[in-house]
């Protein structure tokens, strides 16, 4: 097989045709990667555009077509606060799309929380040592299958932001962070490498907000300034965006089909 590590932009008339296309792309890509290889690991964020796509997956009619008792659900970042807390991406996730289907328990990897651990570097540890569990090889975690990641509009994914030494960091899967420009400031995140390793990244971004971190980061901008710069798949690494956030990208750079 040829990997082609390339990056490509599909751009959407809106915020719904948006999420519908990805929603539909996701479940084409994971009924064939089981196919290929009898499971598929996908990893999830969350933010609108997490909520945008697992909801659009959640109503379509082929969801259903899914074998996902064969899929496994990581997390690219959480927010440390109790299990059950509104503000968990788990939870959030369970409402769009995971407590509709019929995913295994054993197979969804949720960080940890507050009170199920010492602290938050505890967690983190524990989250380490379940992706090695999964990992191929010598990696230190799973080569994910599809990765969905939503930008901010100052190009942070995860809880990896801008001129922060966690983008930085290379010699761990997962981090932990203790001064979030967005609330709650306490989080655990998986590192750029660990991202990296995903043999599919797929970013989805909406609203001329966006526009800008697109823009730099597909003009080379380094990472430390526009973390969504450092984000190349294995494979592929594509931006789902709709017309508003695609404003400043260039016209050669946009692909006319995934």
């Amino acid at each position: 097989m040829t990997v082609t590590n390339e990056r490509r932009v599909l751009v959407h008339s809106n915020k719904e045709s948006l999420g519908a296309s990805v929603a539909a792309r996701f479940i084409t890509k994971i009924i064939d990667v089981i196919e290929e290889q009898d499971y598929a690991s996908v990893v999830v964020s969350g933010g609108s555009v997490s909520t945008l796509v697992l909801a659009a997956i959640n109503e379509s009619p082929a969801r259903d077509s899914v074998n996902w008792s064969k899929v496994s659900f990581w997390w690219a970042d959480e927010r440390w606060v109790e299990a059950d807390h509104a503000d968990r991406n788990d939870v959030q996730a369970g409402i769009d799309l995971l407590d509709h289907i019929g995913v295994d328990p054993a197979n969804v990897h949720r960080f940890g929380a507050v009170g199920d651990f010492e602290d938050v570097e505890a967690a983190a540890a524990a989250y380490r040592e379940e992706l090695l569990a999964h990992a191929q090889g010598d990696d230190l975690s799973p080569r994910f299958d599809i990765t969905l990641l939503g930008v901010g509009p100052d190009g942070h994914i995860a809880s990896l932001f801008p001129d922060r030494e966690q983008i930085r960091a290379t010699d761990s899967t997962v981090l932990t962070i203790d001064d979030s420009p967005k609330p709650p400031p306490i989080r655990l995140t998986l590192s750029l490498p660990a991202i990296n390793n995903s043999q599919r990244v797929w970013m989805i971004l909406a609203g001329a907000e966006k526009a800008s971190s697109l823009g730099l980061a597909l003009a080379g901008a380094g990472a430390d300034q526009v973390p969504v710069a450092g984000v190349k798949g294995r494979r592929r690494t594509v931006f789902f965006v709709d017309g508003d956030a695609a404003a400043e990208v260039p016209e050669k750079l946009i692909a006319s089909t995934y």
